[in-house]
């Protein structure tokens, strides 16, 4: 059974650290969007138990989405009625993408950061551009990614890892209320596997430690078992999971 209340808590934290550009509330639900880049910044998202849909409210967001040019897609954290994910899959809206939300303790060992990762407060465009890059695909837009950090209203630290004063590695840490959440955690593609990712991932716990988080967090696809293993290594084990359900008709 899902702790409704670590799911509200840690959803809260995720809407902060990654803002989109526009919030609509509807009835338990919260639309977000911000031009299509990523999915957690661009669907409906349950923020009271048992939050329901009937069809004018569908509709209706649907209606929404399709005024920003944005596939509608429900995010579904374990909030919502049973009824809510039944009304979707009957009108036809695809279950992709399960992700993980992962948590961990931080112990006091674990508040010394790697000192070759360099931690900035601010963003800057060295650390958009090259994150962009690497990332590639729908999540090659700079632009937009550097709108979503640069709205980010609580304490931030910007990671990178370089190597022969090349960067290689890039993260992004956010304090809230106790946890660090970790996004944005991408390794140069050619450079995967040899550990870079965790001691960005390390580092960016070490900065969450000294600014007073117990505890961090973050998500990862279900799909990604190399990165969960690797995470596990680190203490995270799954706190709750989450699917998108999308209207079919166009591409993800």
């Amino acid at each position: 059974m899902n702790d409704h209340s670590l799911i509200i808590g840690l959803e809260s934290r995720l809407l902060n650290a990654w803002p989109s550009f526009e919030y609509q509330a509807y009835d338990g639900w919260i639309l977000r969007l911000a031009n299509g880049y990523s999915k957690r910044a661009n669907s409906a998202t349950p923020f009271l138990p048992n939050a329901s849909l009937d069809e004018e409210l569908i509709d209706h967001m649907i209606a929404r989405f399709v005024e920003a040019n944005v596939r509608p897609t429900f995010r579904l954290n374990g909030l919502e009625a049973a009824e809510a994910n039944e009304r979707l899959r009957m009108r036809g809206f695809r279950e992709i993408e399960p992700t993980h939300v992962l948590v961990a303790a931080i112990r006091q060992g674990d508040c010394e950061a790697d000192p070759e990762v360099e931690l900035q407060p601010q963003v800057s465009k060295s650390w958009v551009r090259e994150t962009a890059e690497s990332y590639g695909g729908d999540k090659a837009d700079g632009a937009t990614l550097m709108q979503i950090v640069s709205r980010i209203r609580q304490k931030t630290a910007f990671a990178t890892l370089s190597l022969d004063e090349k960067p290689v590695a890039w993260g992004l840490g956010v304090v809230e209320r106790g946890y660090v959440g970790l996004y944005d955690i991408v390794v140069a593609p050619d450079l995967r596997g040899i550990g870079l990712g965790r001691r960005v991932v390390t580092s960016l716990m070490a900065w969450g430690c000294k600014e007073g988080a117990h505890s961090a967090y973050l998500q990862v696809r279900e799909e990604n078992e190399v990165a969960r293993s690797l995470y596990g290594t680190l203490g995270f084990a799954t706190a709750y999971r989450y699917t998108h359900r999308v209207m079919p008709g166009r591409s993800v």
